[in-house]
C-alpha cells in the first residue's frame, strides 16, 4: 500500500519539479508526451499492485492452491513484463530524442534498474505460478480420489 501511495505522490510532484517544467503552465506540464506516457505506463504497475492485494486476500482466506491464485499470479507476471517493456521503451525514446546538451545517463540508469526489477518480479511470479499450478493439480487429483 505504501509503495502505491509513494508512486502516486511521485507521479504528481515530479513533473512540477522537473527542469523542463519551469516555463510551463500547469496544463502543459501534465500533458507533456513523456509525462502522459509515464501515466499510461503506470496503469500496469497499479493493476499488478491490485493483483498482489488480491493474492494476499486469497492467502489470508487459505485459498492459495486455487485457480484464482494461479490466474492472479499470471496477471502479475503479465503486468510486470508489460511494465518492463514500457520502461525500456521510455529509455530508448529518451536516448534517441534527448536534447543534445542534456546527458540522459541518469535516466537511462534508472530505466535499466527498473526494467531489471520488473523482469525479476515477472520471473518470480512465473515460478510461483508453476508451483501453485502443480499444487492445484495435486489437490484436484486428491479430491477426485476421495470422491471415488
Amino acid at each position: 500500500m505504501l509503495a502505491g501511495i509513494a508512486v502516486l505522490v511521485i507521479m504528481i510532484r515530479f513533473p512540477l519539479m522537473e527542469g523542463r517544467a519551469k516555463n510551463l503552465d500547469l496544463f502543459h506540464i501534465y500533458f507533456d508526451p513523456l509525462i502522459l506516457y509515464v501515466y499510461l505506463s503506470s496503469i500496469a504497475f497499479f493493476v499488478a499492485l491490485y493483483k498482489v492485494f488480491r493474492l494476499l486476500g486469497y492467502i489470508r482466506q487459505n485459498k492459495v492452491f486455487s485457480s484464482a491464485s494461479v490466474n492472479t499470479l499470471k496477471s502479475i507476471k503479465h503486468c510486470a513484463v508489460i511494465l518492463g517493456i514500457l520502461i525500456v521503451g521510455a529509455g530508448i525514446y529518451i536516448r534517441i530524442f534527448h536534447a543534445k546538451e542534456d546527458d540522459p545517463a541518469g535516466f537511462l540508469a534508472i530505466c535499466i534498474a527498473a526494467a531489471f526489477v520488473s523482469i525479476v518480479i515477472a520471473n518470480a511470479a512465473a515460478v510461483f505460478e508453476k508451483i501453485l499450478q502443480k499444487g492445484v493439480d495435486i489437490k484436484s487429483e486428491v479430491e477426485c480420489k476421495k470422491i471415488k
